[in-house]
């Protein structure tokens, strides 16, 4: 059905997730790997998150969003679903939807992620338990 109409297309990322999100021209139906977004995510907060680049833009009824989404927790995958959206309709409106997304901070990546383990340590920063004797 979608794979032949035009579409508007953002990757997000955050933390370790990454998103590849496309915008068709329809009615407001958020698709999330193949499931709808009420049935993937639980919380109303991750809905929520997904949904802010929309609402903020009044678009939420002239687009179906279809994403791929891997990595990561919901949490970082609801974040990177919203940066995804938020660059998507960047394409839509040729920047004119620019300053509205960037003030409210949805064209940014969160670049918060997992430090690495280092050798000699048992986490990125914990140290073995130390003995006296």
């Amino acid at each position: 059905m979608y794979e032949t109409r035009p579409y508007f297309y953002g990757t997000g990322r955050r933390k370790s997730s990454v998103a590849r999100v496309r915008l068709y021209e329809g009615t407001g139906k958020i698709t999330i790997n193949d499931r709808d977004i009420d049935d993937y995510f639980g919380l109303e907060t991750l809905k929520l998150i997904a949904r802010q680049p929309l609402v903020l833009t009044q678009t939420l009824d002239k687009f179906d969003v279809f994403c791929r989404v891997s990595g990561g927790g919901v949490t970082g995958q609801a974040g990177a679903i919203r940066h995804g959206i938020a660059r998507a309709l960047l394409q839509y409106k040729d920047g004119e939807l620019r300053p509205i997304l960037k003030k409210s901070g949805f064209l940014t990546r969160d670049p918060r992620m997992k430090e690495r383990k280092k050798y000699g340590l048992k986490a990125a920063r914990r140290a073995p338990q130390f003995s006296k004797r």
